[in-house]
């Protein structure tokens, strides 16, 4: 019927427990390698990209360029020239300082970027309903509220080269609030996407724990409370599963002690769908070999519409009730 992939930013497979978490290691789950960016750690900006088309940066060809993302379209303006004039260090800091101060988003490469250079992705040649994924941006024209609430963070979320995690937060408690809404915002409409019958594949995106994970260096108990809190949203989506449908949970880097770590995870409601999956490389492939046998084709919306013999005997039933 449909698999529902939830992309979690930040899911460290070090800080879940089956115990604690059953739904964010579902039935089967496990660490998984990652790729290690230019910055000297995983790279959110280059690894979606490589979770939904099974590519390496270096082949799908959006990586950090000396720990900053020069291709986004405001950052390419002047990056030759800063290459010549600009240290590496400093690079840095005046791209962190834009993005910040800008409202600039590193990670809205449109869905075009693939096609042009006749990249595959998991939504070709499917019915598919990608959430906020980065760097695969349907409608660039278009935020939902997780993109709102990124953009209106000023103090409460800041970069920062110096700081622990590479952030700072003016009030951690407020931060972590909004960040949970986010997370819920993604959720909420991922289960949209699966009621709706429409779609085999549903995958929906949040950086919620991420973002919190950066910021609670200081206040572990914040990270802790947002998985506990994350868990109970994903089971919100487990329990509109249909008999026939499948959810599968991918991570692209782990988040300790306000540092990305170097081990992602995965877990699935059918342990096959990650029996294969070792490295953030795998997912693609396993969610192309989950969807290949058509048992995830799409229902349909009981709301719109059914076929022929459905929209006749509604009919006879109108005109034995005297409407017709």
């Amino acid at each position: 019927m449909t698999l529902v992939v939830l992309g979690l930013d930040a899911l460290d497979p070090d800080l879940v427990d089956a115990a604690e978490h059953p739904n964010l290691t579902l039935d089967a789950h496990h660490g998984i390698e990652t790729i290690v960016s230019v910055a000297g750690e995983p790279s959110t900006h280059e690894l979606w990209p490589t979770i939904i088309t099974g590519l390496t940066p270096e082949e799908h060809g959006l990586k950090l360029d000396d720990g900053v993302a020069w291709e986004n379209p405001l950052l390419r303006f002047g990056s030759t020239a800063a290459d010549y004039v600009l240290p590496d260090a400093l690079q840095t800091k005046i791209g962190a300082w834009l993005l910040t101060n800008t409202g600039e988003d590193a990670f809205r490469e449109p869905a075009s970027y693939y096609g042009e250079r006749g990249i595959e992705t998991v939504f070709d040649g499917r019915s598919a309903k990608p959430i906020g994924v980065p760097n695969y941006v349907v409608d660039t024209d278009a935020e939902d509220r997780e993109h709102q609430l990124r953009r209106s963070m000023g103090d409460l979320f800041e970069r920062d080269p110096d700081a622990t995690g590479g952030h700072t937060s003016s009030d951690p408690v407020e931060f972590y609030e909004r960040c949970m809404e986010m997370g819920m915002v993604r959720l909420a409409r991922a289960r949209r996407g699966l009621r709706s019958r429409e779609y085999e594949l549903v995958f929906a995106y949040t950086s919620a724990i991420d973002l919190i994970g950066h910021v609670s260096y200081a206040n572990p108990g914040l990270q802790a409370d947002a998985y506990a809190e994350l868990d109970e949203f994903v089971g919100e989506v487990k329990a509109d599963l249909g008999g026939d449908d499948d959810l599968l949970l991918v991570s692209d880097h782990g988040l300790q002690e306000g540092l990305h770590t170097d081990e992602a995870m995965v877990a699935a409601t059918d342990p096959g769908l990650v029996d294969d999956v070792d490295s953030v490389t795998d997912v693609k492939a396993a969610i192309d070999a989950a969807l290949a046998d058509g048992a995830h084709e799409p229902a349909g919306n009981p709301h719109r519409g059914g076929d022929a013999g459905d929209s006749e005997a509604v009919r006879q039933q109108l005109e034995d009730l005297g409407y017709m």
